[in-house]
C-alpha cells in the first residue's frame, strides 16, 4: 500500500540525540530553553524511509541557526504520538501529516480552526537562498488541498508530492504497437484492442485507489469549479450532467468488458498486490495508482524489459487532462509556543539543501527543477507534470466544515466502485446516495460557506 509501518522516535537537538521518550522529546514544551536558546518541537511522518533523512535535514538546519534547539518526534503513527500530549496541551510547533491520513487527524484540526494560517510563509526567503517559497513552488501547487476553507488563506504547506494517475507497464505497449490513450474514448478503443490478446485494459488495488482519478476526472468534465462544488458540498452537485458523465465513465472502466476479471477477488488491503501484479504480469494495461508504487513493487516478478510508465487520467476531450498529485503537509497548530521559528523551518523545507536530501530517497519536494535530483526512473514518472496540455488537481479533500452522523461521502464515493463493479448496485443508486450525502452535508456547513 501506500505506506509503511516501520516506527522510530527520536530527538534531534544540538548533537542529535536520541531520547527515551516523547515526552523528552517534547510535542509540546517551552519557546526558550534554560540557556536562553529557541526551541523547535517537530512531529514527522515517517513513510517508511527512517528518520535519517529528517535528521540530516535538522543538522543543516542548525548550521544556519545553531542557536535553535530542534526536538524531533518521527512515527508511522505520529497521530497517535501527539495527540495525548496535545490533549494535555502540549502541542508540537511544526507537524508534517496530509489530509486524508486514516486517523483523519488534520481533518479533525481544520474542522477545529486550531491550524493556523501560513500564508505568510509563501512570502518568506528560504533560509540560504536568494529566493521566496512562493516562487520556487511548482504552478498550481497552491490550491483547493492547501487553502482546504475555499479561501485566498494557506493552511497546509505541501511537502512531498506524488503524481497519480494510470500506472502502467510502458514495455507492453511499445511492443503492441499501443498508444496511451488521451480520451477515455480512445481508452475504450484500446480496451477493445487488449480484450482480443487476452489482456484487459484496468484494474486497480483498492476501489480507495481511485482517489488518483475522480479529482481529475470532475475538473475535466466541469472545470476546476466542479471539483470545488463538490469537496464543498453545493446543493444537487452530483445531479449535474456534468457529475453524471464522471460516475458513468467510472462505472463503464469497471465493467466486465474492461475491467481484470479477478480484480474484485483481491481488491482489499490484504490481497490489492495481486491486482497490481496483473499489471507487472502484462495481464492488464492501466491501474490508478502512483509514483510509490516502483518502490512498493521493487521484489516482485515483472515482464521481460518492463518500464515503469505513469500517464495523466484520459480527457473526455483531446483538449486537456488532468493529473492528480498527492501530498503530504506541514503545518502549525494555532496553540504552538513558537510559531514564527516553525515557519522559518517550513521554508527551509524548501531549500535545494533539503530537496537533494529527500531526493536521495525517492522523495519530491514540489519545487522546480526537482526531476533534475530523482534518478531516472523515478523522474520519468515524475515527468508526467510535463507533458502538454496536462493540468494538475488535488487529490479529494473535503471539506471538514461539516459532518452529519452517519453520513461518510467519502466512502461512498470510493468503496461504492465495488459493487458498481459486481453489479450489486447501479450508477443510479450511487449518484443518489452521493447527492444525498452531499446535501446533507451542505445543510450542516456554516452559512457563509455554502
Amino acid at each position: 500500500m501506500k505506506h509503511h509501518t516501520k516506527r522510530t522516535l527520536l530527538c534531534a537537538g544540538t548533537c542529535l540525540a536520541l531520547t527515551a521518550t516523547l515526552g523528552a522529546c517534547g510535542a509540546g514544551g517551552s519557546q526558550s530553553a534554560s540557556d536562553g536558546k529557541s526551541t523547535l518541537n517537530l512531529a514527522f511522518f515517517d513513510g517508511g524511509n527512517g528518520p535519517e533523512p529528517y535528521q540530516e535535514v535538522v543538522a543543516a538546519y542548525k548550521e544556519l541557526f545553531p542557536d535553535v534547539e530542534v526536538n524531533l518526534v518521527t512515527s508511522t503513527e505520529i497521530e497517535d504520538e501527539i495527540m495525548p500530549g496535545m490533549k494535555a496541551g502540549r502541542y508540537p510547533d511544526l507537524v508534517q501529516r496530509g489530509l486524508n491520513a486514516k486517523a483523519g487527524l488534520v481533518e479533525t484540526m481544520l474542522g477545529d480552526n486550531a491550524i493556523a494560517d501560513v500564508t505568510d510563509v509563501l512570502s518568506m526567503q528560504i533560509p540560504g537562498e536568494e529566493v521566496t517559497v512562493g516562487e520556487k513552488l511548482i504552478d498550481g501547487i497552491i490550491g483547493p488541498y492547501t487553502n482546504p476553507n475555499g479561501d485566498d488563506r494557506t493552511f497546509l504547506l505541501p511537502t512531498f508530492y506524488s503524481p497519480a494517475g494510470l500506472v502502467y507497464n510502458k514495455t507492453l505497449l511499445e511492443e503492441n504497437g499501443w498508444e496511451v490513450p488521451q480520451t477515455w474514448d480512445e481508452m475504450f478503443e484500446l480496451g477493445k484492442k487488449s480484450k482480443e490478446k487476452g489482456i484487459s485494459v484496468f484494474t486497480y488495488a483498492t476501489s480507495g485507489y481511485f482517489d488518483s482519478l475522480v479529482g481529475a476526472l470532475l475538473a475535466d468534465a466541469g472545470g476546476e469549479q466542479l471539483f470545488q462544488d463538490v469537496m464543498f458540498y453545493k446543493k444537487d452537485v452530483w445531479k449535474s450532467d456534468e457529475a453524471r458523465k464522471v460516475l458513468d465513465t467510472i462505472g463503464k472502466i469497471v465493467s466486465p468488458d474492461y475491467l481484470h476479471p479477478d480484480t474484485l477477488g483481491y481488491a482489499n488491503v490484504q490481497d490489492s498486490k495481486k491486482n497490481q501484479q496483473t499489471v507487472l504480469n502484462g495481464d492488464a494495461v492501466f491501474m490508478p495508482n502512483g509514483t510509490w508504487i516502483r518502490n512498493e513493487m521493487k521484489d516482485a516478478p515483472k515482464t521481460e524489459n518492463f518500464k515503469w510508465a505513469l500517464s495523466p487520467a484520459p480527457g473526455f476531450t483531446p483538449d486537456e487532462r488532468y493529473l492528480t498529485v498527492l501530498m503530504d503537509a506541514l503545518w502549525t497548530p494555532t496553540q504552538a509556543k513558537n510559531p514564527e521559528e516553525a515557519k522559518r523551518f517550513m521554508a527551509f523545507m524548501y531549500s535545494d539543501k533539503a530537496a537533494e536530501i529527500f531526493a536521495k530517497i525517492g522523495q519530491a519536494q514540489p519545487i522546480k527543477g526537482i526531476t533534475d535530483k530523482l534518478e531516472p526512473e523515478l523522474a520519468e514518472l515524475y515527468g508526467a507534470f510535463d507533458q502538454e496540455g496536462v493540468k494538475i488537481i488535488p487529490g479529494t479533500s473535503f471539506s471538514q466544515n461539516a459532518s452529519v452522523e452517519g453520513v461518510s461521502i467519502k466512502d461512498d464515493l470510493y468503496s461504492t466502485i465495488d459493487s458498481i463493479a459486481s453489479g450489486k448496485k447501479t450508477v443510479d443508486e450511487w449518484q443518489q446516495q452521493l447527492n444525498d450525502d452531499s446535501n446533507a452535508l451542505n445543510e450542516a456547513m456554516p452559512k457563509d460557506q455554502k
